[in-house]
């Protein structure tokens, strides 16, 4: 109960903090900043399920992510429909890339499975800039219709914040509900110990079908965040380039860790931006540096943080017992 309690009080803290975030970073540059690593982290929530937990390797990421945010546009843009009902079917589309997605890693695994999902991405992107017509080719789509509550609208940095920030948020609730439930033993054990499922009589199928339509809906959903923040997408953004971040992201924060999602997000976003002053080789820094986490922190940047957390309670329970010893003699 103590532990509940300490953890609800930390929680607390932390969204208070996170509601005055746009009263301390008043530049639109940060907060531009800021929105993009609570959007890209509702995309990697949705890659533990299927890369982090069930050990499925999914690089379609950047063509999902660029489904949900065509389908919102096009309804917006073409049809003046609401964001609101573009998010409904981008994630009714979502749904079923995941369900599309999902048979190839019945039969295929490892690189073959990843080739298959890269190359989903490859011709989303390539379709988005043939199909002039529907989606402006390389010249994208304008004027996207942003957010609106009761005539609100959600049409600045500073304003949006608090829409990804709530996105965020349940996407973050529902992450760690989902990994310690029974979905998420089951997403493990897949990954684990697969003839260990079959012998227990659990459906491989259902549940690898399920993980891969988790993380579709995810990334879809961060996708209609995306273009509804810049009001504005073409298919130039939605490279394999942007896949393999996702994986980068997921890697180094921690590998079935949600507190590591965000992590990865937040050092996978600044780093560049930290290492702008190098120019040209700011990328090349920036991957030796990914490469040294991988081999130095294999369990990624929340390993230290845990590490840590151990040491302190470590410490305390010792300090503890010394002051009952103390305390009987």
């Amino acid at each position: 109960m103590k532990t509940n309690k300490k953890t609800l009080g930390m929680f607390a803290v932390i969204f208070v903090i996170l509601l005055f975030v746009p009263l301390i970073f008043r530049s639109n540059y940060y907060m531009t900043i800021i929105c993009q690593i609570l959007i890209y982290s509702i995309v990697v929530f949705g890659m533990n399920f299927i890369t982090g937990m069930t050990g499925q390797m999914n690089l379609a990421s950047a063509g999902i992510m660029a489904c949900g945010g065509y389908t919102m546009a096009i309804l917006g843009t073409k049809f003046g429909l609401s964001p609101w009902i573009g998010l409904v079917a981008a994630i009714a589309v979502g749904y079923l890339i995941g369900q599309l997605l999902g048979y190839p890693s019945l039969k295929l695994k490892g690189t073959y499975l990843a080739l298959t999902t890269l190359a989903f991405t490859e011709v989303v992107r390539l379709l988005a800039t043939n199909m002039v017509e529907l989606t402006g080719g390389t010249q994208g789509i304008k004027n996207i219709p942003c957010f609106s509550i009761f005539g609100f609208k959600f049409d600045s940095s500073f304003k949006f914040y608090y829409l990804a920030l709530a996105f965020f948020i349940v996407a973050m609730l529902a992450s760690l509900r989902i990994v310690k439930s029974k979905w998420g033993r089951e997403f493990l054990a897949v990954r684990d110990n697969i003839e260990a499922i079959d012998s227990l009589g659990l459906d491989v199928k259902r549940i690898k079908l399920r993980a891969f339509t988790l993380a579709a809906i995810f990334t879809a959903v961060a996708g209609v965040l995306y273009v509804s923040f810049y009001q504005y997408m073409n298919s130039a953004t939605y490279t394999t380039g942007l896949s393999f971040n996702f994986v980068i992201m997921l890697l180094l924060g921690g590998i079935g860790s949600v507190y590591g999602n965000v992590i990865g997000a937040i050092l996978v976003i600044l780093l560049p931006e930290l290492l702008r002053f190098l120019g040209d080789f700011y990328q090349m820094f920036f991957y030796l540096l990914a490469l040294l986490c991988a081999m130095f922190f294999p369990k990624g940047v929340i390993s230290i943080v845990e590490k840590i957390r151990n040491v302190v309670l470590s410490d305390r329970k010792k300090a503890v017992a010394a002051g009952g010893k103390s305390g009987k003699e």
